[in-house]
């Protein structure tokens, strides 16, 4: 039992009235009578709190948390007495979030049920634990409270963004995914896969007519391509210190890991087979090219419990595998960081190697908080030397996509936020083009 704020209250002005009854005897008769029917008020009121077990309250989540993107929660509150009651709801939410506003207020006439809806945005992988729900239930006389312990502890894991897949898949379903800027593509292209001969109309390339189709029919023909099918797609991730920055409270390689899925679903829409790889200072995980059933849940658990590590990353390492487990030539996105050119410098054979035998997307990050500091006014000496270091790092970041180039090797430089509908669109730009073979 707990006593309220307002017991207190009440209780501080009766005995200021009794008090009192030193200048005015009737005053100390009066505050003895009006203490009398507070004692017995409160006593009643705990009598009914406690006569039964009024109170119950339940949690409804997801068996699994999408990581970066908003998780609903709900507690249910039942009244069981026949009286409505005053609530005060605590959910003891993972102690990682820091939230200390799951706190609710509520009013829950007699015999029926509240619901309480809140959102948790988690920004790592893991398992989070829910602790118990605490409801504290008054009358309306707000004197006593009484606690009610419910719910059970219940640990949730915190997968790689499977919302944000599923609002792709959504939107993929109506034909809606131009709303998120994932360009439209068309799916006919030079040297690709025969599809068929049609007649000819405007716009068409006219290195596709078929001159004996068109000698046949008396009427130019042309032939249509396709996107060849089951093309390999790998997503390659550098787990390695440089994946550790973080951006809105996500870590790089969380956003890699959401964007490589998003990647894979696309792909695998597109008839292309996807398939994962991680490394850092030793070569990681391996997930081979498929498009089956219930091969985006496997890529799923595999990235599940990937974490950053304090090492440098070893990319001869990640050439020798792929060279060992990788023999069909392929697509592979590796999303990593270059701190400058040096840094590049180290992996720049590595990466030529494996471009050599595969198609190879480098993806790395823009600074944004670089970008914005260098908008900012400089106001002294200091700030002047701090800017100039600052669009040396910018500048550093285009000089590495031209460099990469200059290799024959594709590069994307994009701001994490950005990252998955720029991999996309570049995808689907490459697969237009031919350039996956």
């Amino acid at each position: 039992m707990f006593l309220s704020r307002r017991f207190y209250i009440v209780l501080i002005l009766l005995i200021l009235l009794i008090a009192a009854g030193y200048l005015a005897a009737p005053l100390f008769h009066i505050g003895r009578w009006l203490l009398l029917v507070f004692v017995c008020v409160t006593i009643a009121e705990a009598v009914v709190l406690y006569h039964r077990h009024g109170i119950e309250a339940s949690r409804l989540c997801a068996d699994r948390f999408s990581n970066g993107d908003e998780n609903k929660v709900t507690l249910q509150v039942v009244n069981h007495y026949a009286f409505p009651v005053h609530v005060e709801v605590i959910d003891e939410a993972p102690a990682v979030f820091q939230r200390r506003d799951v706190y609710f207020r509520e009013r829950i006439p007699s015999n029926e049920e509240q619901s309480i809806s809140y959102s948790l945005r988690p920004v790592s992988r893991g398992i989070y634990s829910f602790g118990r729900i605490r409801v504290f239930a008054t009358t309306v006389l707000g004197l006593v409270q009484r606690r009610f312990t419910c719910g059970e502890p219940v640990e949730v894991k915190v997968y790689p963004s499977y919302l944000m897949l599923r609002q792709y898949e959504l939107m993929a379903i109506s034909n809606n995914l131009q709303e998120t800027g994932i360009k439209r593509i068309r799916r006919v292209g030079n040297h690709t896969e025969f599809e068929q001969i049609k007649d000819y109309v405007q716009g068409d390339d006219y290195r596709t007519i078929n001159w004996r189709a068109t000698a046949r029919r008396h009427q130019l023909m042309v032939n249509v391509y396709q996107d060849e099918r089951s093309q390999q797609v790998y997503s390659v991730i550098d787990k390695g210190r440089v994946m550790q920055q973080a951006f809105k409270g996500m870590t790089l390689l969380d956003y890699a890991i959401n964007a490589s899925l998003v990647l894979s679903y696309v792909a695998i829409r597109k008839e292309d087979k996807a398939g994962l790889i991680t490394f850092a200072d030793t070569f990681d995980s391996f997930v081979p090219a498929s498009r089956q059933s219930g091969h985006m849940q496997t890529m799923q658990e595999a990235l599940y419990a990937q974490q950053t590590v304090f090492g440098e990353t070893d990319f001869s390492a990640l050439c020798a595998h792929v060279n060992k487990y990788v023999s069909k030539r392929s697509l592979m996105v590796i999303y990593t960081n270059f701190m400058g050119v040096v840094s590049l410098k180290r992996q720049l054979p590595f990466l030529q190697q494996l471009n050599r035998r595969h198609r190879l997307l480098v993806v790395f990050f823009d600074d944004m908080e670089l970008h914005d500091y260098i908008s900012t006014p400089e106001e002294d000496t200091e700030s002047v030397f701090q800017h100039v270091i600052a669009e040396k790092f910018v500048y550093e970041k285009r000089l590495i996509v031209n460099m990469l180039r200059q290799y024959g090797i594709l590069s994307l430089l994009t701001t994490p936020d950005q990252l998955t509908v720029q991999v996309v669109n570049r995808y689907l730009e490459m697969k237009k083009q031919g350039l996956l073979t």
